[in-house]
């Protein structure tokens, strides 16, 4: 099974480093010297990592045959792609690959049934499930643990006790509200 790992950034310097997007939370396994990594677009790789290390809190690598700024600056914004055992599991028993969450059904405590994740969205500040409701809308769901509170891969399910309003408009509430008066408007 191929994972998306990384995406390549900005060139670093004038011999061939790279700035890297990591995609993992396993970057030390996955973008470590020797890996070799498929690429989109295909044509850009296979890409072999040289050498990588920490600069300013960016990870930077360095590729076999890529030398100069110019070359790696012709890698940009190509995604890097690790073959991953799909039986292969995170070290961490409350970390989970993508793979394992796609298709779960999301359901409520009480069993209601909410949706199925069709993509997990990596922001910087957290992930999200993207349910697809029974009627074909979509929710967002922060996959962070007082909202999804348990993840059954036997059950194939994701069990979530959302805050009021996260899954239906009508259930908000209203955590301040404020009256313009008619100067202010």
């Amino acid at each position: 099974m191929q994972l998306v790992v990384g995406r390549i950034g900005r060139a670093h310097g004038i011999k061939g480093e790279v700035t890297v997007e990591v995609r993992t939370d396993e970057p030390e396994l996955r973008l470590g010297p020797g890996a070799v990594l498929a690429t989109d677009p295909a044509a850009a790789g296979p890409l072999t990592i040289e050498s990588g290390r920490v600069h300013s809190g960016r990870l930077l690598l360095r590729f076999e045959g890529v030398r100069d700024r110019n070359a790696a600056e012709a890698l940009r914004n190509t995604l890097l792609i690790a073959e991953v055992d799909p039986q292969e599991l995170p070290e961490d028993p409350d970390e989970y690959y993508d793979h394992q969450l796609m298709d779960l059904d999301v359901v409520l405590a009480d069993g209601t049934e909410i949706g199925r994740i069709t993509e997990i969205s990596h922001l910087p500040s957290q992930d999200l499930f993207i349910v697809e409701r029974p009627d074909g809308s979509e929710v967002m769901i922060p996959f962070v643990e007082e909202i999804v509170t348990e993840i059954d891969l036997s059950e194939q399910k994701a069990v979530i006790d959302p805050p009021p309003g996260l899954i239906d408009d009508s259930e908000a509430e209203v955590a301040s509200s404020r009256e313009v008066s008619e100067d202010e408007s």
